[in-house]
């Protein structure tokens, strides 16, 4: 007994000395963990992918014992950049296809796609990135060179935003439209007939086609598109494999760690649930479902789906068209287009019948807007629909333009602008044109739709936009774009400060899904999601921005780039 005692007392003494183990210690930096207190730390331990502890190295250490260390060497490190508003599988897609971002005149765009067409001989020529307002002739083009160059092979090409095509004579052909036709009096099945005479477009519910003296010129806007596209070869599952990879590569060389993906099938969902089980893919994802019954049907039965890796609790609607193409719904007609307002992509009374369903079945309602016609009809609905359930965090994706009547709208229901904020400084060259002074002084106003919550999440909608994340922040913060125009920054009114840009790309964006008890902070027990920079962001001047270099991207702990 009296072996005994000493011995007792020795084991209880080596128990209350022995350290608690991590998986990792992050050292000698300057960490922002972006909590309510917006503090900053020089280490943090990290185990089983989270956050255990945040401090003093010193302190830390005689508490704890890891594994592993990493010395930060003095640099910055933030929670991962989160994009709020992206369409991530598209823009793996459009990697394989041809890039004509930036290119500056139809004359460009033809040299480009002749390049591209020699190295990819095969199947469709698709390509995506033009912007008529980036031409010296500011007009849509026609396709007439197009069925020179490709008499055989169809070809579309995308604009910039996704809401309007071109598309050759042998890619109309396929999709059944007849170029040939005078379609001054055409019919769309189950549609009223074209007003068009000399040079206008057939109008079909939600979109238009283009014609010249009643032939059509190739471009289609908005649900015209669809005509076109839904011809095209669907990829396969190993393309789609594919294209996440590709662009999940890309997106961690810019410090993205979660992207929301606005607009994807079920049957997408199924296969990405499937690549993350076999770890072929580890970008974390907030997956919006496509406005369709049958993805409705899929998530009404299935219920929501929240894990680590995915979630997807939500639909992706669209109530107009954009800006640039002039499909965004306004209230008075544009004032370089007088008599055209844009139009609403489907009757206001399915959006009506179909917002109160989503909000009784307690998930997240996700609609496009961009015109003040388009917004207030949204918000309005939303509104009625949403009485009672401000908890749902209905979301308006982009908010361009508000009426300055309805920016309180968005308060008082709880419904949250989701902006992308180097769409104002890629619109400001053209969007008075659009707009006009007083219309344009309610647009892109980032600071007012911020006050009305308190909190506002950023995305890019890459591919619309680059996917940089320091041109999201430079654009948010300073209200500048990659040229550092304007010199006093345009509408600095709506600057956001530059804890309120971080907080947008990281905590904020992680809110707007219902996940920011899980990521979007540095703290205890949430996701070792972080990014290590060579600069400080919320120091820095304001050309550094974007020579900002990510030096190491982490998904739970494990280095990603």
């Amino acid at each position: 007994m009296k072996n005994y005692i000493p011995l007792l007392m020795a084991t209880l003494l080596l128990a209350c000395n022995a350290k608690q183990q991590a998986d990792l210690l992050v050292y000698n930096a300057t960490i922002y963990t972006v909590d309510t207190s917006f503090s900053t730390v020089e280490a943090m331990l990290i185990k089983d992918g989270k956050i255990l502890a945040a401090g003093k190295k010193d302190s830390l250490e005689k508490i704890y014992e890891s594994t592993n260390k990493l010395d930060a060497q003095g640099k910055f490190i933030y929670p991962g950049f989160i994009d709020a508003h992206c369409h991530f599988l598209a823009y793996g897609r459009g990697l394989q296809e041809c890039n004509l971002t930036g290119t500056t005149s139809w004359t460009n765009i033809l040299q480009t796609l002749k390049t591209f067409a020699a190295q990819h001989p095969n199947g469709w020529l698709v390509g995506r990135g033009w912007d008529q307002n980036d031409w010296p002739n500011k007009n849509y083009p026609m396709n007439d060179s197009l069925n020179i160059l490709f008499p055989n092979r169809p070809v579309m090409l995308t604009r910039i935003d996704g809401h309007a095509v071109i598309a050759n004579r042998t890619a109309l052909t396929e999709a059944g439209l007849k170029p040939d036709e005078n379609f001054s009096q055409y019919k769309m099945d189950g549609g009223a007939p074209s007003n068009a005479i000399g040079n206008g477009s057939v109008k079909i519910t939600g979109g238009e086609l283009l014609t010249i003296n009643g032939k059509l010129t190739g471009v289609l806007i908005d649900n015209a598109t669809e005509l076109v596209e839904k011809v095209i070869p669907s990829p396969t599952d190993e393309d789609l494999t594919r294209f996440l990879q590709d662009a999940e590569k890309k997106c961690f060389a810019v410090g993205l760690t979660s992207v929301q993906d606005c607009g994807l099938d079920f049957k997408q969902v199924e296969l990405i649930e499937k690549l993350y089980k076999e770890g072929k893919i580890s970008m974390r994802m907030y997956i919006m479902l496509s406005d369709k019954k049958e993805n409705y049907d899929y998530l009404f039965a299935k219920g929501k789906i929240q894990t680590e890796q995915l979630s997807v609790t939500g639909f992706k609607l669209y109530a107009d068209g954009a800006l640039g193409s002039r499909g965004a719904c306004l209230l008075q007609p544009y004032s370089d287009q007088p008599g055209h307002t844009g139009f609403l992509l489907k009757p206001k009374s399915y959006y009506d019948s179909i917002l109160p369903i989503i909000a009784s079945k307690g998930f997240q309602a996700c609609t496009h807007a961009i015109g003040d016609s388009a917004n207030r009809t949204i918000l309005n609905i939303y509104t009625q629909a949403l009485q009672g359930k401000p908890g749902l965090r209905w979301r308006i994706e982009h908010a361009q333009v508000i009426d300055p009547k309805d920016f309180d709208l968005f308060g008082a229901s709880h419904i949250i602008p989701s902006v992308q904020p180097t769409h104002a400084t890629s619109d400001m060259y053209w969007a008075g044109e659009r707009l006009g002074a007083q219309r344009l002084a309610s647009a892109y106003a980032y600071k007012q739709l911020l006050q009305q919550n308190g909190w506002i999440p950023l995305g890019t909608d890459f591919p619309v936009e680059d996917i940089s994340t320091f041109k999201t922040f430079l654009a948010a913060a300073i209200r500048k774009d990659a040229k550092m125009f304007p010199e006093n920054g345009f509408q600095i009114e709506n600057v956001l400060t530059r804890e309120e840009t971080l907080r947008g790309m990281t905590i904020w964006a992680a809110k707007a899904a219902f996940e920011d008890q899980l990521k979007g902070s540095l703290e205890n027990g949430k996701l070792a999601d972080f990014i290590i920079l060579d600069k400080n962001l919320l120091t820095c001047g304001e050309k550094e921005i974007l020579n900002t270099k990510v030096l190491q991207t982490f998904i739970g702990g494990k280095k990603a780039f």
